[in-house]
């Protein structure tokens, strides 16, 4: 009989929306599967919400009460949807419940409260996943399929950018992302995580960086008072340079200011014998460069990679487009097949951890500025 896993919600804006959609979707795209998935409870603070959470994704009950969520003796897993100030005190409450926990990025607003929050989950022996959804993708698991048989050989460089434009309005007002207090940072904390998470997952970890950071519009207005200006303290975008063990090289680059942009995560991968490429914005597709074929016979291939997910990977069928919501879905199906089968979940803590390591000593390097050395963490 399949294992019926209880899952409650903090918070129901727009990712508590993609989660809900992805848990309820997870039969439909996996058959079979050794698990069912209820959605037990939902909270958020928001008047209305709670309860328009348990009319439109199907929960069973709603509150404005986080705690009533997590102390439930009928929910197994915790789902983290709110702002990232407000992460900590859910996941030190769900560790000493001992609930599993799937939480959004980052992790915490900083490397100390994040390294004792796996601390924790790693004391009491709860399974824990971060979203990072995009090594999910089927382009991202051809190019980590392909990297590890060697197609790519020795790595001489990583490039990789993730590229909004929605901060290029002066006169859209401030929010909890433009508070240092509530983010822990800026661009580099809210699209550095999918990034770096990528570039870990496919060329392993930089062992050291240099970072600069720019924020080009200072304040905003106030949304309740637009005559009335803030001060924005993070950064809009960074740029920053990587070295690798091995002798390699790289660049990252997040900015929110990007103009033109939608939602543009790449990276290159050239090596030795090969170089992969892939854009987010052309999903279905990662191109590939095999420097190992004779001259005149050498170029990118276009690989189809659409939706190729393996079994028991079932809709839709391979060969169509892929969609952003895809890979959510992926990673909660990982996620609670793990719990399921009792094996450990991935991406876990210990890798949002490692994208903290990397978001402090860029965020140090900047201000020195000088190459700084990546924090490790413990890999167990």
């Amino acid at each position: 009989m399949a294992r019926k896993i209880r899952v409650g919600m903090i918070g129901y804006g727009q990712m508590g929306r993609i989660h809900a959609y992805a848990y309820r979707t997870i039969p439909v795209f996996y058959d079979p599967i050794p698990f069912e998935v209820e959605l037990t409870a939902v909270a958020d603070v928001v008047d209305g919400v709670a309860e328009r959470a348990v009319a439109q994704a199907g929960f069973r009950r709603g509150t404005k009460d986080w705690r009533e969520v997590v102390a439930a003796p009928d929910v197994d897993v915790i789902d983290i949807c709110t702002p990232n100030s407000e992460h900590l005190p859910v996941l030190e409450a769900a560790i000493v419940a001992g609930k599993d926990i799937y939480c959004e990025k980052p992790l915490c607003t900083g490397l100390a409260d994040a390294r004792r929050i796996l601390a924790l989950a790693q004391k009491a022996g709860i399974r824990h996943q971060i979203v990072s959804e995009y090594r999910f993708l089927p382009a991202v698991r051809k190019a980590k399929e392909l990297i590890e048989q060697g197609f790519v050989g020795d790595l001489f460089h990583f490039r990789g950018v993730y590229l909004h434009s929605g901060y290029i309005d002066p006169k859209r007002p401030i929010s909890w992302r433009l508070r240092r207090e509530a983010t822990g940072g800026g661009a580099l904390v809210d699209l550095g995580p999918h990034i770096i998470d990528v570039m870990r997952h496919l060329v392993g970890d930089a062992s050291a960086v240099l970072g600069t950071c720019s924020t080009f519009i200072p304040e905003r207005p106030l949304a309740e008072r637009p005559s009335e200006m803030a001060r924005v303290d993070v950064e809009d975008a960074a740029s920053v340079l990587l070295r690798f063990p091995g002798g390699g090289s790289g660049t990252l680059e997040v900015s929110r200011c990007a103009t033109g942009a939608e939602d543009e995560l790449r990276f290159e991968v050239q090596g030795s014998s090969g170089a992969l490429s892939f854009n987010l914005m052309d999903p279905n597709w990662l191109y590939a460069y095999d420097a190992t074929l004779p001259e005149g016979s050498r170029g990118f291939q276009r690989l189809a990679t659409v939706q190729r997910y393996p079994a028991p990977a079932v809709a839709p069928a391979p060969k169509f487009s892929i969609g952003w919501v895809r890979s959510h879905v992926a990673a909660q199906f990982a996620f609670l097949d793990a719990i399921a089968r009792g094996s450990v979940p991935s991406p876990s803590f210990v890798d949002a951890v490692w994208v903290h390591a990397y978001q402090d000593a860029i965020y140090r390097s900047a201000v020195a500025p000088a190459w700084t050395a990546v924090p490790t963490v413990d890999r167990e």
